[in-house]
């Protein structure tokens, strides 16, 4: 085990995969890390905007946008260091000058070129991760000649002036770097890729922005572990006590890497966590489903009571009557709302449960069984799920963002001595006495499905 207090990775090319998501290895090792006390976050060129859904869903520390040069969490913003406004004028004459598009880093988005704009979505991503290698060389002469032709955007200065400008994207090949910084002094030119240049301000990096928040957080520079693939990703691979190349990094990155895992493709963050004592990973020895719902739930069922099956079983009647009986209780607890909590509805809606259920067992005894019994078993529960999206559907309510509110919650119900506990008669698991006041997931459900009522009120109005 090394003394890593904190793990940061690099957005394209690393963290996410060549088609633009988390693997799954990746997922588990973040909550591996976070259960183990390692503050985990990004350092990316890519702005807030862009970071903080990332915040949400993986449940990071924190977030260092735009090279450093704002730095926040879900909740605070820690740092931030905008351009200055008259070299922000100069390079915009320089790039009327010189046919160069620009995009323009603020706090709540890119502004700008859409062309670069394009670059910044998962398509252009995508379309960039499958591009083979002769391919991509292809793109790159044909995008170096177009970019000599290209007109660009003519930009309202006092409109675009008016909230602080963090970065500066330019079409522009690698060619031109050197020429940039000579032409502007208090520049600092980075890339993340061969079609455009990330401008910001000196004296700002992806490693500073590391460096301040171990100043907060009471870690340093030796004690962190940083991943890249990229020349932006080079300082602070270089100043970390250990810097992690992918394996599909550029050669200068692995060179000056203290280790070379394997690609973003190939499980290379969780390989390479493992390799230094941070993780367990194994691949062999536990799948990884492509239905990451699927995989946030055997998360929590390996920690909080070891019971993952890594090889299709038949239940047996006993646990299959305890499962049944878990999905029993939240079909009476779906009742009762719908009863909008009247006593008497809700009595006779289970009344007519009860009803239903002998007419299910009397339909089910009358029907030839079909395939194996692990067969039939599997099939009925895949037809509970799709009876349950099908439920979501009809009450159009989307699940994405409400299911990680009740897992981040699940995965809170560990007691102050580090373990689970759970009810002696029905293995239920237990919450801890602060549960509901800290951890319970009703408000933020209710926020959440307030945000998709609003979303959809404005959509219908449109």
């Amino acid at each position: 085990m090394t003394d890593v207090k904190a793990v940061f990775f690099d957005l394209d090319g690393t963290l996410l995969t060549p088609t633009r998501g988390i693997a799954p290895s990746t997922r588990r090792a973040i909550i591996d890390m976070r259960r183990n006390g390692i503050l985990v976050g990004i350092a990316t060129g890519r702005g807030p905007a862009f970071a903080a859904p990332l915040l949400e869903e993986l449940n990071l520390n924190f977030a260092i946008t735009y090279n450093g040069q704002y730095i926040l969490d879900s909740k605070n913003v820690y740092y931030e260091h905008p351009m200055d406004k008259k070299l922000i004028t100069k390079i915009i004459r320089y790039a009327a000058d010189n046919h160069r598009d620009l995009s323009f880093g603020k706090a709540d988005g890119i502004t700008g070129s859409g062309l670069l704009k394009f670059g910044e979505t998962r398509t252009a991503g995508y379309i960039a991760g499958i591009l083979p290698a002769f391919m991509a060389n292809f793109a790159r002469a044909l995008f170096k000649n177009l970019i000599r032709k290209f007109r660009p955007v003519v930009y309202n200065l006092h409109k675009l002036m008016k909230d602080p400008i963090y970065q500066i994207m330019m079409v522009s090949t690698a060619d031109e770097s050197n020429k940039l910084l000579e032409k502007f002094p208090g520049l600092n030119v980075t890339r993340s890729n061969p079609y455009s240049a990330d401008l910001l301000s000196v004296g700002t990096s992806k490693l500073r922005g590391i460096k301040k928040l171990g100043e907060i957080f009471g870690f340093s520079l030796t004690e962190v572990m940083c991943f890249g693939d990229s020349e932006n990703d080079m300082e602070m691979l270089d100043g970390s006590g250990y810097g992690v190349a992918m394996g599909n990094a550029h050669p200068a990155v692995k060179e000056i890497s203290d280790y070379v895992t394997a690609s973003n493709g190939a499980d290379g963050i969780a390989k390479a966590l493992a390799y230094y004592g941070l993780v367990e990973f194994d691949e062999n020895s536990s799948f990884i489903s492509k239905d990451n719902e699927y995989n946030l739930v055997k998360e929590f069922h390996r920690l909080m009571d070891g019971k993952t099956q890594e090889v299709p079983k038949l239940f047996s009647i006993n646990e299959a009557e305890q499962r049944a009986a878990f999905q029993i209780e939240e079909i009476v607890e779906f009742l009762k709302a719908s009863s909008g909590m009247d006593g008497d509805q809700f009595d006779q809606s289970v009344i007519q449960m009860h009803k239903e259920i002998d007419r299910a067992a009397e339909k089910v005894i009358s029907k030839p069984a079909e395939g194996s019994p692990l067969t039939q078993q599997t099939d009925s529960l895949i037809d509970l799920l799709y009876f349950v999206y099908g439920s979501l559907i009809l009450s159009g309510v989307d699940p994405y963002e409400i299911f990680r509110i009740v897992h981040k919650s699940n995965m809170a119900k560990i007691f102050p001595d580090g373990k689970p506990h759970f009810d002696p008669n029905s293995g239920k698991l237990l919450k801890p006495d602060n549960w509901k006041v800290k951890y319970s997931p009703e408000q933020d459900i209710k926020r959440e499905l307030d945000r998709q009522t609003r979303v959809a009120e404005k959509k219908i109005k449109k």
